[in-house]
């Protein structure tokens, strides 16, 4: 008798605890759809080098020690097993990962996460990037009017062309709707009226390498600038003359409206997932320049990418970034938290 009273107990209990948990669940889904946690800036970088603070910085950290220290952690629901959304004061930041894949299905999981309200957020892609030869120098940083896909259209290798000096890619208007993405005008305008005599830094050293590199040359040696450009989004890091003419005829193709400054991996698809979402309006792509498009100072494909031992851009000791990285992921910081204070206190309209 003693033995079914106290299994009668125990079944008690665990129906207790069962009905805990359902209710426990039920509230977690109330809250994700009726109380949403209001976002007003989403920061969307694209990597760390190491941990979010106190070592050296990847195109998270600056931000993060600004603003995010000590912010709360949600793990992306449908996004992968590390995927982190940080929050703190309306305040959101998570490293999408590397690559238009990564960051196209990074930037959907974070905004159809039905846990946080993004209708008035401003979303800030930012991170390094190779700049344009001839019109902009290490440490510059952009306001991105315009993304372009690097791999929509036709490539051909060069040795393949007819012409020793002729174009490597070619236009295919099908994919015209695909290819470019324009950011709102308007939001673009006001963004860079309120940053563009915002100063910004150099080194010594990337001076000197700027200058042995293009000889000869003023643009090559002027201080750096906040410049609004054209963005190439690729899925692989190229460098060289074949590849830049492209850039510059991309650019010209799709009609953007400012010139060819940058070249990354990540913004055009950002760009279409906040499209997608009905956020492009509210899109801010931030770039800063940490190498140039060009192979400088004697260096080869071969050197730069077939050694296992050569060094990254994230380094003190790259050999094509001289010791830009942090100065220039320093000047991006700087950029855009003058947009950030704008808009939370309510001056950016």
């Amino acid at each position: 008798m003693k033995l079914k009273k106290t299994f009668s107990i125990v079944l008690i209990v665990m129906a207790i605890m069962m009905i805990s948990i359902i209710t426990h669940a039920e509230t977690e889904d109330l809250s994700d759809s009726s109380s949403p946690i209001p976002v007003k800036v989403l920061l969307l970088p694209k990597f760390e080098v190491g941990e979010m603070s106190g070592d050296f910085p990847g195109e998270a950290q600056f931000y993060y020690e600004h603003y995010l220290n000590g912010a709360e952690e949600y793990k992306i629901k449908n996004g992968k097993d590390e995927a982190i959304l940080y929050y703190k004061d309306g305040i959101a930041l998570s490293v999408l990962g590397m690559g238009k894949i990564n960051a196209a299905l990074s930037t959907m999981a974070i905004l159809m996460d039905k846990r946080f309200d993004y209708s008035d957020a401003y979303i800030i892609s930012t991170g390094c990037a190779g700049s344009s030869a001839g019109n902009t120098v290490m440490g510059d940083v952009f306001i991105i009017t315009a993304a372009v896909d690097y791999d929509l259209g036709h490539h051909a290798d060069s040795r393949e062309i007819a012409e020793p000096d002729g174009m490597t890619w070619f236009h295919d208007a099908d994919f015209d709707d695909a290819a470019v993405v324009l950011l709102d005008p308007d939001l673009m305008k006001r963004v860079y009226t309120l940053v563009k005599d915002t100063p910004l830094e150099t080194t010594e050293r990337t001076r000197n390498y700027m200058q042995k590199a293009f000889e000869g040359v003023e643009w090559a040696v002027r201080d750096p600038q906040v410049l609004r450009g054209t963005t190439v989004t690729g899925d692989n890091y190229w460098k060289g003359s074949y590849d830049h003419q492209n850039a510059l005829l991309m650019t010209e193709t799709y009609q953007c409206p400012d010139p060819y400054t940058s070249a990354e991996m990540e913004d055009i698809a950002v760009a279409r997932a906040a499209e997608w979402m009905g956020l492009l309006d509210h899109l801010i792509i931030i770039r800063d320049s940490v190498n140039m498009d060009a192979f400088m100072l004697g260096a080869t494909p071969e050197s730069l990418w077939g050694n296992a031992e050569a060094t990254t851009l994230a380094s003190e000791e790259s050999i094509e970034a001289a010791d830009i990285f942090v100065t220039a992921m320093k000047n991006n910081f700087n950029v855009g938290r003058i947009i950030i204070d704008q808009i939370f206190t309510g001056q950016f309209r």
